[in-house]
């Protein structure tokens, strides 16, 4: 299931987005594409598309708060051409890293309901179906976490959520799950950018 810019299967997001369009004639607000390597040795999952953010600029994590640390810590460790991701048409790129999201258009209070996680997971199965055999993947947030296993068939309980967590996949594939890159989590500080520098240095580890 190829991703589709024209998705209206979740009658909720497809209304709350012909609403956005109208209060917001110059944003994306559409389905938001992955964004990065075809081919990545990375692929970073997260929750849903931001108002001001990806559903704006049509990029995830672009154009808001919660992209600020993900794209600075990407620039870090070497997958990012620059530490800050401000528009689609801003010239960075990324290598062996892809960028993805759980749920592909903007929910309401940015809050999918458990109906639309799943109708959208099939397009998150097609993404993980194409990545390289030795690709891991990066889940932001318990949603993120919870929809890469929903999307390979697996079982949630024997995979259980928590930041830094790391498991070897029956595929082969590592998932690494990290608390999400909000504004609330970085601000509170449940998640530092040393915790989350943290995360990408144990990805980049030998096995």
């Amino acid at each position: 299931m190829h991703f589709d810019l024209d998705c209206r299967a979740c009658p909720r997001l497809a209304t709350f987005l012909d609403e956005v369009r109208v209060r917001h004639p110059d944003y994306h607000a559409r389905p938001v594409p992955a964004f990065g390597d075809p081919a990545p040795d990375l692929l970073i999952v997260g929750l849903a598309p931001g108002m001001h953010g990806a559903n704006r600029s049509g990029r995830p994590f672009t154009g808001d708060y919660a992209g600020v640390l993900l794209y600075q810590t990407l620039h870090r460790f070497g997958y990012a051409s620059a530490p800050e991701s401000i528009s689609a048409d801003d010239g960075l790129t990324l290598t062996g890293c892809r960028i993805t999201n759980a749920v592909k258009c903007l929910p309401p209070a940015n809050k999918p309901e458990p109906g639309e996680i799943r109708e959208c997971n099939r397009y998150l199965a097609a993404e993980l179906a194409a990545l390289p055999e030795h690709a891991s993947i990066l889940a932001l947030g318990q949603i993120a976490h919870q929809a890469v296993l929903r999307a390979q068939g697996l079982k949630l309980k024997d995979y259980p959520f928590g930041h830094a967590s790391d498991y070897r996949l029956p595929d082969g594939r590592r998932l690494v799950s990290s608390y999400h890159c909000s504004r609330y989590n970085t601000q509170t500080r449940r998640l530092t950018p040393d915790m989350f520098a943290a995360v990408f240095t144990r990805i980049q580890a030998e096995d």
